[in-house]
């Protein structure tokens, strides 16, 4: 039996599936396309191929790391820092973290840790925006 309010439209969500999980592909893979076309169109420009080496990098370090602190939630074990997850996210690995919060459910509720995630996401996309349309006011690259 599922616990009250573990439903999707109406109908009990079983053990071990995401809710709505259609609509957070698609909108995970939106959110990638700036990061991504932004990364291409610096390695087709300059040969810069270390962005795409720092997200991919990073998203791994982050799903680990929140595979990691879920496991050891669950075992009443000493917990990976919050900051250090968001280090990851700021670092590139926010689509890492996105996946694994979603395959985990694991900080998904949490609204400060959720604020700062997004927050997170935000500046990545404002950054890859000015990048590719604004002339890189705020760029280093």
């Amino acid at each position: 039996m599922s616990k009250p309010g573990n439903r999707d439209n109406g109908r009990p969500v079983p053990a071990g599936r995401v809710r709505y999980l259609r609509l957070k592909i698609v909108a995970g893979l939106l959110l990638c396309v700036l990061p991504g076309f932004g990364m291409l169109r610096l390695w087709l420009a300059s040969g810069t191929s270390w962005p795409l080496w720092a997200y991919g990098g990073s998203s791994l370090l982050a799903f680990v790391f929140y595979w990691n602190d879920k496991r050891k939630a669950r075992n009443d074990a000493w917990r990976i820092p919050e900051k250090i997850l968001h280090g990851a996210e700021l670092l590139g690995g926010w689509p890492g973290a996105l996946l694994a919060q979603q395959i985990f459910r694991h900080k998904t509720r949490k609204l400060s840790f959720q604020l700062v995630f997004w927050l997170i996401v935000l500046l990545h996309q404002v950054f890859w925006i000015d990048w590719l349309f604004l002339g890189a006011h705020l760029s280093f690259l």
